[in-house]
This record gives structure tokens, C-alpha cells and sequence, in this order.
């Protein structure tokens, strides 16, 4: 993988602004109106969901890439740039003239190659056969993997190499004093990024970021589950109350530094009390002494909020990834799979893509 990803081809060709991939799926499907009027689909994220997920696991769901994954134990950064390729793929062809699961193969292939855990692919068609029979049934798929890796590759460009999260995850756990869990259940969130549009939207730093943000704001049940729809909203105001706060410090340091010291009326930092009435509360096992300046939890909110602050972090940009996941998390409770799977089955079946 190429170090710098100021220098690399995602930054450079696979980063978009939301109207500008708005723009490029319309085109899409504007191609072939006829085509889509006949066999509409989910809204984007349920499709994404599909993807993405089979059984009910850690976070609610496990992906369903991983399950062919963690059968032929692939590496998490494997998985995460065959997600990543699907979504490049996806933004280049219509999906209806796919067969999905074929792409999902091919993607998965192809970034084991990238990743340096490269899979014989007649083990990855075997293998692909046993989750979708229906879809791999003659001798012939290895064949069509091998023709699926080209096609991938010229839509994509060639542009191969991919930056993810982890790293930067990772690498600051020491710094921002993260405990293990809080690295576990960041780890969780940016998984789950590969379910929405951000790997698409913003650079994976901001990402990595904001689901630290989210580790160290959202409750956790004693089940180790993300919370619900209503501890989702708490967590949202909570995560913008951090963001905010990070913000005005640093909108106050500027502007000190440009006045010669002087201090800026309306730029001063948040209050601590103001970001900790914020907070959603803690359960019983896990809550502090009664003075919140003392909780461990704020205070790791705050220290993180005072890092950003000296950072030349987006802060928009993480704005826009905290409500762009909490809304995925909210997503999940209207998400009906058989649906979703009857509507894909229905158009390969009926184009003859399972052949």
C-alpha cells in the first residue's frame, strides 16, 4: 500500500461530494429507464445493508462478505477494500446489470491480491458456491471471476490501492489515552462505515475520528450492542456538543492569535457542564463520581475535543460522518432482508444473470 494518501488515486479520483455521486447514479440509471422502471430496488442504504450483511452478530448484523471472509480467514483490510471496490464498481455500472454476487466475489478476490493474502481462485469459486449455489453452479464461474477481475479493474481505472481507517485508529490510541473497548467498539463503527457512502465521501483520517467520537460517546448496553434509535439522538447531540466545542477553541485560538492575545467575545470554549449535559447517561456500572469533571468518560471526551481543537482536523467533515452513521444506525430498524433479497434475486433471475 502507497504511504502518502495525500499523493494517492482515492484522494485524487474516488472522493466526491454528495450531489456529485447523486449526479452519477441518476446518470446511471437514466441510461436504461426502462430497465430500472421495471425492476425497482431498495433505497441505497437498505441495497448497502444487503451487501453487507447476513446473520445477526456484534453490531446487530455481520457482513456478508465476511462471511466468506472469516470461512477462508481473510484479513479485516482485505475485506474492507473489497467493500470499497464494490462501491467504486457501483458508481461506474448500473447494478441491474450485474448479478451482485458475482461482483461481491470477484471484489473480494481481487483485494486479497491488493492486500498480499492472494486466494487460488478456484478455492475462492468453491467456496463462493457453497454461500450461493443458485449463483456458482458449473465448473464454468472460475472463468467468470477471472473475466469479472478485468472488468472491475478497467472500471475502477486500475486505481487499486486503498487507504482505510485502521491505521490511523491504531496509531492514536496512546495519544488520545484510549482504553481497549474504546478501540474495540471504534474498530465496530468504522466497520460498519463501509455500509454508507462515507468511504466514498471523506478521507479516511476524518473517519477513523469520528468513530473514535462515537466509541467514546454512545452508550453501550450490557450486551456490548450499539444503543437504539433514542440513544442514537443523544449520542448525536453529544458527538456535536464535542465537535462544537472543539470548533469554538480553536475559532478562540485563532482569533487570539491574530488580536495579539486579546481574547474575542463569543469565541470562548464551551463549558465543560454545557458538553457533559449533552452526554447520554451512563449505566449504573459504569459511572463516575458525582462531579463530572471527574468522569472518566468526559474526561476522555474532552481530552479528545482539546486535540481536535489543535489539529487542522474538518470538523464539518465530521459532522457530516456522525450524522451520516447515526442515521445508518437508525436505517437498520426499517431494513426487512427477505425483502431486499426477493427484489436483487428478482431482476438476476429475470436478466439470466445467474447462469
Amino acid at each position: 500500500m502507497a504511504a502518502n494518501y495525500w499523493e494517492s488515486t482515492q484522494r485524487k479520483h474516488w472522493l466526491f461530494t454528495k450531489d456529485e455521486l447523486a449526479a452519477m447514479r441518476a446518470k446511471l440509471e437514466s441510461d436504461d429507464p426502462g430497465l430500472v422502471s421495471s425492476f425497482p430496488l431498495p433505497q441505497l442504504r437498505h441495497l448497502n445493508i444487503y451487501f453487507n450483511q447476513q446473520s445477526p452478530t456484534y453490531l446487530g448484523f455481520t457482513l456478508e462478505i465476511n462471511r466468506l471472509g472469516k470461512r477462508m480467514g481473510l484479513r479485516q483490510q482485505a475485506l474492507a477494500t473489497a467493500q470499497v471496490y464494490i462501491k467504486r464498481f457501483y458508481t461506474r455500472v448500473e447494478i441491474r446489470r450485474t448479478n451482485p454476487h458475482h461482483v461481491l466475489v470477484t471484489a473480494l478476490y481481487l483485494a486479497c491480491k491488493m492486500e498480499e493474502c492472494p486466494q487460488h481462485i478456484r478455492l475462492m469459486a468453491n467456496e463462493a458456491r457453497g454461500f450461493w449455489p443458485t449463483d456458482f453452479q458449473s465448473q464454468t464461474e472460475v472463468a467468470r471471476i477471472g473475466e469479472c477481475e478485468f472488468y472491475l479493474i478497467s472500471e475502477m481505472s486500475s486505481h487499486l490501492i486503498v487507504h482505510s481507517p485502521y491505521r490511523t485508529l491504531t496509531s492514536l490510541q496512546g495519544e488520545l489515552g484510549l482504553a481497549q473497548e474504546d478501540v474495540n467498539l471504534a474498530w465496530s463503527v468504522i466497520n460498519d462505515h463501509y455500509m454508507t457512502d462515507l468511504p466514498l465521501l471523506h478521507p479516511p483520517h476524518v473517519i477513523a475520528l469520528t468513530a473514535i467520537l462515537l466509541a467514546l460517546v454512545l452508550r453501550q448496553d450490557p450486551s456490548g450492542r450499539l444503543p437504539g434509535t433514542a440513544a442514537s439522538a443523544s449520542g448525536l447531540v453529544a458527538a456535536s456538543a464535542a465537535l462544537a466545542q472543539a470548533q469554538a477553541q480553536a475559532q478562540a485560538r485563532a482569533a487570539m492569535m491574530a488580536g495579539g492575545g486579546q481574547t474575542v467575545p463569543g469565541l470562548a470554549p464551551q463549558s465543560s457542564s454545557g458538553l457533559q449535559a449533552m452526554l447520554p447517561p451512563q449505566s449504573p456500572a459504569g459511572e463516575g463520581p458525582a462531579d463530572g469533571n471527574k468522569n472518566p468518560r468526559m474526561a476522555k471526551v474532552h481530552r479528545f475535543a482539546a486535540w481536535l481543537s489543535d489539529s487542522n482536523i474538518d470538523i464539518e467533515a465530521m459532522v457530516d460522518c456522525t450524522q451520516e452513521l447515526i442515521s445508518f444506525y437508525e436505517c437498520h430498524e426499517q431494513y426487512n432482508d427477505k425483502n431486499t433479497r426477493e427484489q436483487i434475486n428478482r431482476f438476476v433471475k429475470a436478466r439470466g444473470l445467474d447462469k
